[in-house]
């Protein structure tokens, strides 16, 4: 079975919540971490989503056997930048293996530096995270958005 995300933090790794963005990067990653950070510290919404990716994990696909999947949230990060950015796997590769901040995103710390993914991999699970996916995940984004703006008023 696929883990939503692992919650027990590892050594040298930072808590989503806690990762620093730069802010003042005019460059889109910086502003899709944004967003993703957010998702990821309000539980209701991530709740909602994971729902959502929930719905990816083929029925037949068994806790005991074969390799081991992908979290969802590191589907949910890879899928956004991927579909995002308009990259292929290969851009995501480099991206997912080599960028700081996104590897903090995946929850990578200091003492799997080294670990890294393979392209097959992000290939197999990445593509389930269709635009249609985004779409409805982008529908709970909005609705949160929504509710917000009505509590302020």
């Amino acid at each position: 079975m696929r883990s939503v995300s692992n919650s027990q933090l590892q050594l040298g790794e930072l808590d989503i919540a806690d990762i620093k963005i730069d802010t003042r990067s005019r460059d889109d990653i910086p502003q899709l971490l944004q967003g993703l950070q957010y998702l990821y510290t309000d539980k209701t919404l991530r709740s909602d989503i994971f729902n959502v990716l929930e719905k990816l994990i083929p029925e037949e696909t068994s806790a005991e056997h074969g390799r081991p999947g992908m979290a969802l949230w590191n589907i949910l990060v890879m899928g956004t930048l991927r579909l995002n950015l308009n990259c292929d796997y290969d851009r995501l590769l480099e991206l997912a293996n080599q960028h700081k901040t996104i590897r903090q995103m995946l929850g990578h710390g200091l003492i799997d530096d080294d670990e890294t993914y393979n392209l097959q991999t992000i290939r197999d699970n990445v593509k389930k995270f269709t635009p249609e996916v985004l779409d409805e995940i982008n529908q709970i984004v909005v609705r949160a958005g929504q509710s917000l703006k009505k509590k302020k008023r």
